[in-house]
């Protein structure tokens, strides 16, 4: 009994009890989060390499290439042509009246229509460039999500194996108390059962691990099958978190849905103001040569201006729908800061809720399952309670462990939208969890992966006062 208890303590240091006993660091006290090298190269790689992005950039420069073509004048015309008198042979040279022509014919706008043309074209490039900031805050958060996915996954592993170390070490010591009588083959059976459990989450996590990988791949640009090694624990993450007011400031600054909305805004203006122009009307000059063979050469000279007696019916409306478009518009920017504004509060309410349960978690959860799991230890070996007991807490502990590790990723989901400052929700970053199962205590019911809610919560008290949260 003695040696049982002897190899399941000399475990504790390997499940990391130390580091959940370690009190939490006051807000003020916290140290701001590291930077980790791992996923900023993949970041990095996939803002060189990876294809979508390239593609959005390519279209920024097709867009600059419209500029210069709005500004341009219309091509003109060269018109050739002969006047002849009579059907039975030419009569250039011989008669008055019969020439050659030569004619030049160059369009000319109305003035100030080629400058809000360019205008025009040059919020529509800036337009799509605030596209492709899109692309890369979106590119940065997938391989950010699909990189924290793979630690969770890495960190269940290592939970994992921690689990199957004890229940190894238990069976064979439930077999030696079988064959002298101390023990039940109830025992024996329970302890492999688990076991068989145990390698059955660990192929499903294994299978997790190399989607996580492929995906971060592709996101980076390679088709290989290239390992990642990842160094990181999200056990040891902590979080801090910046006022509400300075979020939402940031946000309103960075968006590039709300940049695109303003744009749109200015671009629906110069619209609106090219209708205006286009009342005016457009006109043309044209000179030409007249030769007549041996006779003295024609020339001719004009000019032309197009009348515009439909306005009522064409440059009268045109201007109607494009102040109609620019209301619309300035519509579709109110809405977009308002979007914001209420997602950026609802993430920082969810972080909060996230931040409060990783406290749970740290000071009470993990706290303790672990005595309840020492304390069942101490009354096996007294023979006060069943070896059941003992897997059942331990059990529980790897689900307490396994559930502050979705806690984290979690917290890190709803960190990363707002730093992608998405309008949607908050896509989750998950992974199977190791729950206790049909056992009755600890952790996250069934081993469900947790995600980010899906409603806005309660909006936390004191943000836009205090300087930083942390956790």
């Amino acid at each position: 009994m003695r040696t049982f208890l002897c190899l399941a303590l000399g475990l504790m240091p390997m499940t990391g009890s130390a580091q959940v006993q370690e009190p939490t660091a006051p807000p003020t006290q916290a140290p701001a989060e590291a930077e980790d090298p791992v996923l900023n190269s993949l970041i990095n790689e996939a803002l060189d390499r990876n294809p979508d992005l390239a593609r959005s950039k390519a279209l920024v420069e097709a867009d600059r290439e419209r500029i210069p073509q709005a500004k341009a004048l219309p091509d003109p015309s060269l018109s050739l042509g002969i006047q002849n008198d009579g059907f039975k042979s030419i009569q250039v040279g011989r008669m008055e009246t019969s020439w050659y022509t030569v004619m030049y014919t160059q369009p000319l706008p109305w003035p100030g229509k080629r400058k809000l043309r360019e205008a025009a074209a040059g919020l529509g490039a800036d337009i799509t460039s605030v596209a492709v900031e899109r692309a890369r805050l979106s590119l940065s958060a997938d391989v950010s999500r699909a990189y924290y996915g793979l630690l969770l996954v890495r960190g269940q592993l290592r939970l994992l194996e921690d689990q199957a170390i004890f229940l190894k070490n238990a069976l064979a010591i439930t077999r030696a108390r079988y064959e002298v009588g101390q023990g039940s083959q109830a025992d024996i059976l329970r302890a492999q059962l688990e076991l068989s459990r145990l390698d059955q989450n660990r192929y499903s996590l294994q299978s997790e691990d190399r989607v996580f990988v492929a995906a971060l791949n592709r996101l980076r640009g390679t088709v290989e099958d290239s390992p990642i090694p990842t160094t990181a624990s999200l056990e040891q993450m902590r979080f801090q978190v910046a006022p509400v007011a300075s979020v939402l400031a940031q946000a309103e600054a960075q968006s590039p849905e709300l940049q695109a909305a303003r744009l749109g805004v200015k671009q629906a203006e110069v619209g609106l103001d090219l209708a205006k122009r286009d009342r005016y009307p457009d006109f043309s000059v044209s000179g030409g040569v007249m030769p007549r063979g041996a006779l003295e050469p024609m020339w001719t000279v004009g000019f032309s201006i197009a009348l515009p007696i439909w306005s009522k019916q064409k440059q009268q409306r045109a201007v109607a729908e494009q102040d109609w478009r620019r209301k619309s518009q300035g519509s579709e920017a109110a809405n977009v800061r308002n979007l914001l504004n209420q997602r950026t509060r609802e993430r920082m309410a969810q972080l909060d809720s996230a931040l409060q349960t990783l406290r749970i978690y740290r000071d009470g959860l993990l706290v303790q399952s672990e005595a309840a799991f020492h304390a069942n230890l101490a009354q096996y070996e007294t023979g006060r309670v069943p070896f059941l007991s003992v897997l059942e807490s331990l059990n529980g502990w790897v689900a307490d462990r396994s559930g502050l590790l979705q806690a984290v990723a979690q917290a890190k989901a709803i960190q990363i939208a707002n730093e992608e400052i998405n309008l949607a929700g908050t896509p989750a970053i998950s992974a199977q969890g190791l729950a206790a199962g049909s056992l009755s205590m600890g952790g996250t019911p069934g081993g469900a992966a947790m995600s980010a809610p899906s409603k806005p919560g309660p909006t936390a008290k004191g943000d836009s006062s205090a300087a930083s949260k942390s956790m």
